[in-house]
């Protein structure tokens, strides 16, 4: 089957350029850089005029629940949401039930992911005190990395002791896995909660999350995991950074990167006050002049990759202030629009979105022939076209919790169709249900 996108303008590499992709069964086999069509016979054509195409978005960081917590999402639901976003590929975090902590659970969740994900798929296994073996034996070419929490997580998951972590990290070294890290640090977490309990009962008022979950508790756990990747020359990335001040502990050295995920980047604490528990993350959506500097280290170089965290919870579970509203918002389905909204406030170039959003993270991660438009890779692409607004309503939202922080929220960019490995999975609001994915490879 042969296929060509016409008429738009195509985003990749730093450049933009009116031109053609040509895609036989599920790859790129011609990419024109003029205006003119090329002539040939196609089973199908897609006139992207007016639209950028630019690659299927690459999202490292997401929690799709399944197994375990199906109640609030599952692996089709929010591969559904993901194509419906432009995101063609997904990695997702191992504090499912039962976590992702042996090479058995790990190799369950790719059994259901062949079966069940419409986008392409890999799973991150995580590190605890106990399973250093799995580091070793874990098949490179199969997950992205390892992701190890720093900061309060469930069950066994949370490490913190300093002997274990240098051996997670020397690990990690040793296999040249990338190590991915939520830093926060418990005790300091911990000490704040029982103040604010004291002052203002048992569960204080949601806005209260930035203090608990403060700046000091994240910048001395990534102080420490930067410390540590020094020290080993672990390929170190730290997930979800929000504050200024961890982000001056990125940019002298080219093995220690940081993400930074939309939520940090579209809020600030003063939207507690309108959107309430529903924008309560781990960590914190904090200050204007902590977003406003995460938007300037989106340019700098200071931010390496852009996700989105997307952690769906039932609506039930977000009731609540600090202590009882669950952490983690559904976004996977409009970062894209969302991006493309900081494009037109000029806070980064179309071009550097798309670095951070699917080039960068193919290069960290040794993605093999994904997150680039070029001859003989497998044909990820996402077509976006501008003004036209809509706006974020509960009949759109394929999540399966059906609910998104930004209900009511209208954007002027719209995902028009997404193609995953060369057939197109959307278009304009049709979606091919039985569509599915494939495995990531690696390295």
């Amino acid at each position: 089957m042969s296929t060509i996108i016409y008429g738009g303008t195509i985003v990749n590499e730093g450049r933009s350029f009116l031109g053609s992709l040509v895609i036989d069964n599920d790859r790129i086999t011609e990419i024109y850089e003029d205006s003119s069509t090329p002539r040939g016979l196609y089973s199908e054509e897609i006139d992207a005029t007016g639209c950028l195409v630019m690659p299927g978005v690459i999202d490292e960081h997401v929690h799709m629940r399944e197994p375990g917590l199906t109640q609030k999402a599952d692996i089709e639901s929010e591969t559904r949401a993901a194509a419906w976003g432009g995101v063609t590929s997904v990695m997702d975090m191992p504090n499912t039930v039962p976590q992702t902590t042996t090479l058995e659970a790990l190799n369950d969740k790719f059994e259901r992911a062949a079966h069940e994900s419409h986008v392409n798929y890999s799973f991150f296994p995580g590190a605890t005190a106990s399973n250093l073996s799995l580091i070793g034996h874990a098949d490179a070419h199969r997950i992205p990395g390892i992701k190890l929490f720093m900061g309060a997580s469930t069950g066994n998951m949370l490490v913190d002791g300093d002997s274990a972590l240098d051996a997670i990290f020397a690990a990690c070294a040793e296999r040249g896995l990338p190590l991915m890290t939520h830093c926060e640090d418990s005790a300091i977490i911990n000490v704040n909660m029982a103040r604010a309990k004291a002052l203002y009962g048992d569960d204080p008022d949601i806005k209260y999350h930035p203090t608990i979950r403060s700046e000091e508790a994240c910048w001395q756990s990534t102080h420490k995991a930067v410390s540590l990747a020094r020290r080993h020359h672990t390929r170190l990335h730290v997930a979800h950074i929000t504050t200024a001040r961890e982000l001056e502990l990125f940019g002298a050295d080219d093995h220690i990167t940081a993400e930074a995920v939309a939520a940090h980047l579209l809020f600030s604490d003063s939207d507690y006050a309108q959107r309430g528990a529903l924008i309560k993350c781990n960590p914190a959506v904090k200050t204007a002049h902590d977003r406003d500097a995460l938007r300037r280290g989106l340019t700098d170089g200071r931010i390496y990759t852009l996700g989105t965290d997307h952690a769906p919870h039932l609506l039930a579970d977000k009731q609540g202030g600090c202590a009882r509203a669950a952490s983690g918002m559904p976004m996977v389905q409009f970062s894209l629009p969302a991006m493309l909204g900081l494009t037109d406030q000029e806070v980064l170039t179309v071009e550097r979105m798309v670095e951070l959003m699917c080039h960068n993270p193919a290069r960290l991660f040794g993605v093999r022939d994904r997150g680039f438009l070029r001859r003989g890779y497998k044909a990820d692409i996402a077509i976006v076209e501008p003004h036209q607004r809509w706006t974020v309503t509960e009949d759109i939202i394929q999540s399966k919790c059906k609910w998104s922080p930004l209900m009511g929220d209208s954007f002027d960019w719209r995902v028009r169709t997404t193609l995953c490995n060369g057939r197109t999975i959307y278009d304009r609001g049709h979606f091919c249900t039985d569509s599915r994915g494939e495995e990531i490879a690696f390295r």
